[in-house]
């Protein structure tokens, strides 16, 4: 079951206005990679479902954390179905994150209390979204569909709105500050947060530098909207 409520998780997720997105098929890289993410400042960490045995590592990363990194809250990303959903959350899911909209995962969540950010690319899914009971939306994919000016169109009919742009957000300065000036009220970073050649390398400490960096980039960014 979760440990932290969902009210915890959303506030966490724009207060931080970082998620790390991770995948990696070994347990112990997963927990390296998720201390590293803890000391870098970002206590949040989305494990998406995306290769093989992902749940089998999310079950055993879960105690670990718990134990270990009891201030991180852990969800599953790349969430399609309500299936997969529960199976997460069974296995201690604080959050469940969709590349789309399914209403029947939001409701399971609902149900269970559990944080839900689906994934949306249009107004009317949204739209629906809220109606269903998101208070973030996960904007996918971002860079695609417009980056940056594609949020500002969105935040102008749709006031009120929290929205997480996933999906080619770039860990630089001025991307950054980009996607925080269009209204972006949190940011979901892959790759361009925890680089695939420093897991690779094993280099830990240059993932908690790496989210470090970018962290305070985010908090640079709010403090000159």
């Amino acid at each position: 079951m979760p440990r932290f409520d969902r009210l915890t998780v959303w506030n966490r997720m724009l207060e931080t206005g970082v998620t790390p997105l991770f995948y990696h098929p070994e347990v112990p890289v997963a927990k390296e990679v998720a201390s590293a993410c803890s000391r870098g400042g970002v206590n949040l960490l989305e494990f998406t479902n995306r290769g093989d045995r992902a749940w089998n590592v999310f079950d055993e990363l879960v105690p670990f954390i718990r134990e270990e990194i009891p201030a991180m809250a852990v969800g599953a990303g790349s969430i399609t179905d309500p299936h997969t959903a529960a199976m997460y959350i069974n296995s201690g899911a604080d959050f469940i994150v969709g590349p789309n909209l399914d209403p029947d995962v939001m409701r399971l969540c609902n149900r269970r209390g559990v944080a839900c950010v689906p994934g949306c690319s249009s107004t009317s899914e949204v739209v629906r979204a809220r109606t269903l009971g998101a208070e973030i939306v996960k904007v996918f994919p971002a860079r695609a569909l417009g980056g940056p000016t594609l949020i500002k169109s969105l935040k102008g009919p749709l006031q009120g709105v929290r929205m997480m742009p996933t999906g080619g957000v770039k860990a630089t300065r001025e991307d950054i500050s980009g996607w925080i000036e269009a209204g972006a009220d949190c940011l979901a970073m892959g790759s361009k947060l925890v680089p695939k050649d420093k897991v690779r390398d094993r280099d830990y400490q240059g993932i908690e530098e790496n989210v470090r960096r970018v962290l305070g980039l985010v908090r640079e960014a709010r403090e000159s909207d």
